[in-house]
C-alpha cells in the first residue's frame, strides 16, 4: 500500500510538471483516498504510534521494528506450552487472538476484567484453572499483551456436532462476526485441541500443528508491523531520492517564485 502510494506521488509529480491539469486533479483526488484507506487499514497500528509518540517514547518508535519478530515467536511459544500443559490436564480453555486491524472490546457479549499483562504460559494457565472466577470466559490476546480474561462471546447460530461445546460455540461465533480474530479452543472433556477462523473449526489439533498454524496465521501481522515501523526509512529516502530524479522541476519552482518577487 505504501509503494502504491508513493507511485502515486510521482506520478501527480510529472503531471504538475507536464501541468496536466485534468490529470493532476485525479491523482491528487487519488492520493487523499489512499492516504484515508492506509489510515483506516492501520488504524490500530497508528494508534500506538500516536501514543508512543505522546509518551514521548521516541526511541520505541526505531526498536519496534527489531523486536517484533522474537515478540511474536514468543508469543506463540508461550501459547502453545500452555495449551499444551492444559490439554494434557483436561483444563478448558478459549483465547482469541487479534490478526488484522482492531476489535473493539464492546463487540462482545462481556467484555471481561481488564488486565493488559504480558502473554506468559503461567498466566494463562492461571486463569484457565477451575478454582479462578475467570476460568469459564475467554482471555483476548493482542499483540504480546493479554487485554482482558473473562470475556463472554456470542454463540454460533450454525447446527454443531453434540461432542461440540460451548466454548468451541463460541469461537465459532466470534469467528463468524469478526473476520480479524482467530480462536484457540481446549476441551474440558476431551483435551483436545482446536483452532477457529471465519467460523470454522480446525481440529483436532496437536501443539506441533497449532505452533506451525498459529505462526502461519501471525507472520503476515508481524510484516506489516515491520513495515509500518520502517515507514519513516521510506520517507526519509522518497525525500532524499525525488530532488535527484526532479532536478528540473525543483528549479522550476525555484526560478519561478524568484521571478515573483
Amino acid at each position: 500500500m505504501v509503494r502504491g502510494l508513493v507511485i502515486l506521488i510521482f506520478f501527480t509529480l510529472i503531471s504538475n510538471y507536464f501541468q496536466l491539469i485534468l490529470l493532476s486533479f485525479v491523482l491528487e483526488k487519488l492520493v487523499l483516498g489512499a492516504a484515508v484507506a492506509i489510515a483506516i487499514t492501520f488504524q490500530s497500528q497508528l494508534r500506538h504510534f500516536l501514543e508512543k509518540l505522546g509518551r514521548g517514547e521516541f526511541r520505541a518508535l526505531f526498536q519496534q521494528s527489531k523486536r517484533s519478530v522474537d515478540q511474536s515467536d514468543n508469543v506463540i511459544d508461550e501459547i502453545v506450552d500452555a495449551v499444551k500443559e492444559l490439554s494434557q490436564n483436561r483444563k478448558g480453555a478459549l483465547i482469541i487472538i487479534e490478526t488484522v486491524g482492531s476489535i473493539d472490546e464492546q463487540d462482545f457479549s462481556v467484555p471481561g476484567v481488564f488486565l493488559d499483562a504480558e502473554v506468559s504460559k503461567e498466566l494463562l494457565q492461571t486463569i484457565f484453572q477451575t478454582t479462578t472466577l475467570l476460568h469459564d470466559g475467554a482471555v483476548f490476546i493482542r499483540g504480546s499483551r493479554l487485554i482482558s480474561a473473562g470475556v463472554i462471546l456470542p454463540l454460533s447460530d450454525r447446527t454443531a456436532s453434540r461432542q461440540l461445546g460451548t466454548r468451541h460455540r463460541a469461537a465459532m461465533g466470534v469467528t463468524e462476526r469478526m473476520g480479524n480474530c482467530i480462536c484457540v479452543v481446549v476441551s474440558e472433556e476431551t483435551g483436545s485441541i482446536s483452532l477457529a477462523e471465519r467460523g470454522i473449526l480446525n481440529r483436532p489439533l496437536t501443539s506441533s500443528k497449532l505452533k506451525e498454524l498459529l505462526s502461519a496465521k501471525l507472520s503476515s501481522i508481524v510484516e506489516r508491523e515491520v513495515a509500518g515501523s520502517n515507514l519513516s526509512r521510506w520517507s526519509r529516502k522518497i525525500g532524499s531520492i525525488l530532488p535527484k530524479l526532479f532536478p528540473r522541476l525543483f528549479k522550476k519552482s525555484s526560478f519561478n517564485s524568484q521571478d515573483k518577487k
